[in-house]
């Protein structure tokens, strides 16, 4: 049967049909057939992240010009589309900017930039652009106006997907009321489907960056939602940094040995990798040196008994020298080399060197190349005959496999890697990692054939490393930048070496967390709870990116209590409002034990429910999203520990207040019942003794180890006693308020006159079982209202 691919090429010109079919598309035109990839896969969400997408560049642009961010959204209904507007008061786009940063894909200012910001790519908003004009047909409008200016700049362009190219359609000078600003109208077939979303989005946004006032207007809504500045305080700035030396890859590396202007492998590492100091950079050549050249072997050198050996062979080696001159350096070579418990060739070559140098200053006669080569080689043939490289080799094998090897098989081991060490090309018994790797297999392979042995995979790392580490780096001379560009597995060995080296993690000053406080500050601007905690961790690494993650969790109050907790995702200040089962944050608040921690978690695993919040912030140079529409993180290792520990962190406080609350709740049960009992067992002992009914004001306080307060008013002078009956210091803020002047105030007290009414006020410690008293004098026909703050509710009892 004749397939159909043998056919092909029968009838002549059928190659140069297909190529006449093909050619090269530009990336706007592959968005514009895959705009599901960019998050505008319907109307709904293409709403949501058209929004997203203005606002994150108005952020951007306002923190980088340092200005405290005023932005404005507004979707309105138009005919058959949806309109949306999103200004920004930040510092503006120049006349020349305006159509490269809003009508070409992959345009953007920060794409080379190594510092956290919340878009990188350029793909953004000017893909809002393009699904506006997909769906709708129509112009973008931009209107923008730089510091300074007295006009704005206004244009209606499309985006050319052909060639992505900003296609302008119109453009003028204008009017603006904005002194300066960045405005964008877009008309675009979408639907408030996704209201939630939008109003997760805009809401979020507000909690993560408290800095900001946030004002979104749309149809259904009877007054606009407005979010508040929490804060005057600007995120810190961020300084950009050169790449990590662990965070490049091959490809990378390349184009860089081809940019550099260094000469030298030390000077390029310095120049162009943020930690590369000197010590660290002599650190990856000499690992460079050990991928591009191997290490050698430093073989045991010979016992004294036998250093005439060594010394006889120097004499055999050097040939018309005067035998004074000869005996010296002979002598020498064979004390020094004796000297040594090992020995590598090339510290060999440096021994001989030394000495011949210093046979030509006491002789005056000349020790030249050739003299020195021949008398290495006649050593190094001494110091490697195959008795002493088994018996070097044994010592090492021994140490590193497991008691169980009997001494034959050692032996067998040894005597099989010596004969590959003495067969090598090499007489300088230099080899790769990889080729001793080869050496120790083929030799353990030869020993369990030829014997009753194993060695198994644990046993021959062992003796690979055992054997690696004896050996020394070579100080050959590595090859230059542009020979190691030209060559891609030099390179590869280059890169290595630098991931294998013990490199500081990168500076943290190109980031910009939000803080612990500010976190908290946030939750506490946009959500009625009874706690709230977070925590910040210190910044680690993945990839050569450094990055850090903060947590924030908010508790009670208004909280919904039906259901799951809500988890809040961001990244780089950046809400992730969609594929939350598809991002690791999500992963990790699942993997957590909830329970431990006070909240329910049907089942022991997956997301908690109750009355809370909880929300993590990831901030990186390079966040790892699982896709170009960047809604979920990627799976990291690093990054999914570091995820955890911030959640703990906060989580931890989370526990401590619940467990407080539930011990106070027991508490007030147990005073409530105390509270009925007591009044009653007075009244019965009063019957029953016929005396008259004990005071029992105290006693409840004195029963539950209470703080208690209790005032007395005699000839005009008022007295707060703070007894302290628990087992701890105490400092209550005791206010009194008094509807007359007060004197002769008690050390201590601030007094404030607020419309007619003194308000006094003391902080007191208080230590266990000790009383504090608080006196002032006032006149006659006066009321007062005390106020203790700083104890809890359950654990104080107030007689004023």
């Amino acid at each position: 049967m004749t397939s159909f691919q043998s056919t092909l090429g029968e009838e002549g010109g059928i190659a140069e049909e297909l190529a006449e079919n093909q050619r090269a598309i530009s990336i706007a035109e592959f968005f514009e057939k895959n705009k599901h990839m960019l998050g505008f896969d319907s109307g709904a969400r293409g709403l949501v992240t058209a929004v997203k997408e203005a606002v994150d560049n108005a952020l951007d642009a306002t923190e980088e010009a340092g200005i405290a961010p005023d932005i404005y959204v507004e979707i309105a209904e138009a005919g058959d589309y949806y309109k949306l507007i999103v200004e920004d008061n930040g510092p503006g786009i120049t006349k020349e900017q305006i159509p490269r940063v809003f009508g070409k894909l992959l345009y953007g200012s920060r794409f080379h930039r190594r510092e956290q910001n919340r878009g990188q790519q350029g793909i953004g908003i000017s893909a809002a652009v393009l699904y506006s004009q997909l769906t709708s047909g129509k112009p973008a409008k931009i209107t923008s106006r730089t510091q300074g200016s007295a006009d704005a700049e206004y244009f209606e362009l499309i985006v050319d997907t052909d060639d992505n190219e900003p296609e302008i359609r119109e453009e003028k000078t204008t009017s603006w009321d904005r002194p300066h600003g960045t405005r964008i109208e877009l008309e675009m077939e979408a639907n408030m489907r996704a209201r939630n979303q939008l109003h997760d989005y805009i809401k979020h946004t507000a909690v993560v960056n408290p800095h900001a006032r946030v004002e979104l207007r749309e149809p259904g809504l009877d007054e606009p939602l407005k979010f508040e500045r929490g804060t005057d305080q600007l995120p810190d700035e961020t300084e950009e940094i050169r790449p990590h030396p662990h965070g490049v890859e091959l490809g990378t590396l390349l184009k860089m040995l081809e940019a550099t202007e260094s000469y030298s492998v030390s000077g390029f590492l310095q120049g162009e990798f943020t930690r590369v100091g000197g010590k660290t950079a002599t650190k990856v050549c000499d690992r460079f040196r050990d991928e591009h050249f191997g290490r050698e072997m430093a073989w045991a050198t010979p016992s004294p008994t036998d250093e005439a050996d060594v010394e006889d062979a120097v004499l055999d080696a050097v040939a018309n020298k005067s035998a004074e001159a000869t005996a010296w350096f002979a002598e020498r070579v064979a004390e020094t080399a004796g000297d040594r418990e090992h020995l590598a060739h090339h510290e060999l070559g440096e021994i001989v060197g030394n000495l011949a140098d210093a046979a030509e200053a006491e002789f005056d006669e000349t020790f030249g190349t050739t003299v020195r080569e021949n008398a290495v080689e006649a050593v190094w043939g001494e110091l490697t005959r195959p008795e002493l490289l088994t018996a070097s080799l044994y010592q090492r094998i021994d140490d590193a496999t497991s008691t169980r090897k009997d001494d034959a098989a050692v032996q067998g081991l040894a005597e099989r890697l010596a004969d590959k060490f003495a067969a090598a090309d090499d007489s300088r018994h230099r080899a790769t990692r990889d080729e001793l790797v080869t050496y120790v297999d083929r030799s353990a392979d030869r020993v369990e054939e030829a014997a009753d042995a194993t060695f198994g995979e644990t046993a021959r790392g062992n003796v690979v490393e055992a054997v690696w580490t004896h050996m020394r780096t070579v100080p050959d001379d590595l090859p230059r930048v542009r020979a190691i560009a030209d060559d891609r597995d030099t390179a590869s060995e280059l890169l290595e070496a630098m991931r294998g080296t013990d490199i500081l993690a990168p500076p943290t000053d190109c980031l910009s967390p939000i803080t612990a406080d500010l976190v908290e500050a946030g939750l506490r601007k946009e959500f009625d709870a009874d706690f709230y905690a977070a925590a910040t961790r210190d910044a680690d690494v993945h990839g050569g990116d450094p990055f850090i993650v903060e947590a924030g969790i908010a508790y009670g109050g208004d909280l919904e209590s039906e259901g799951s907790v809500d988890v809040m995702r961001f990244a780089n200040r950046v809400p992730l409002v969609y594929q939350r089962g598809a991002c690791a944050i999500t992963d990790v608040v699942k993997g957590i034990g909830w329970r431990n921690y006070g909240l329910d978690q049907p089942g022991g695993s997956g997301l908690p429910s109750g009355p809370a919040v909880i929300m993590v912030h990831i901030a990186s140079t390079n966040v790892p999203f699982t896709s170009e529409s960047k809604d979920a993180v990627a799976n990291v290792p690093e990054i999914e520990d570091e995820v955890e520990l911030a959640i703990r962190e906060a989580a931890r406080e989370l526990k401590s207040y619940l467990n407080r609350r539930r011990s106070l709740e027991k508490r007030r049960k147990k005073q409530d019942v105390l509270g009925r009992i007591l009044p009653e067992m007075a009244d019965k002992l009063a019957a029953v003794t016929g005396r008259e009914r004990p005071n029992i004001d105290g006693a409840l306080g004195r029963i539950m180890n209470n703080v208690i307060v209790e005032r007395t008013v005699e000839d005009g002078t008022v007295t707060l006693a703070v007894q302290n009956h628990s087992d701890r210091t105490e400092a209550p803020e005791v206010t009194d308020i008094v509807t007359a002047e007060p004197t002769a105030v008690s050390d201590g007290a601030s007094v404030v006159d607020v419309e007619g009414e003194w308000f006094v006020q003391w902080s007191p410690s208080v230590s266990a079982g000790e009383t504090a008293t608080l006196t002032y004098e006032v006149g006659e026909e006066v009321t007062f209202d005390v106020d203790v703050e700083g104890v809890e509710s359950e654990k104080l009892t107030v007689n004023a």
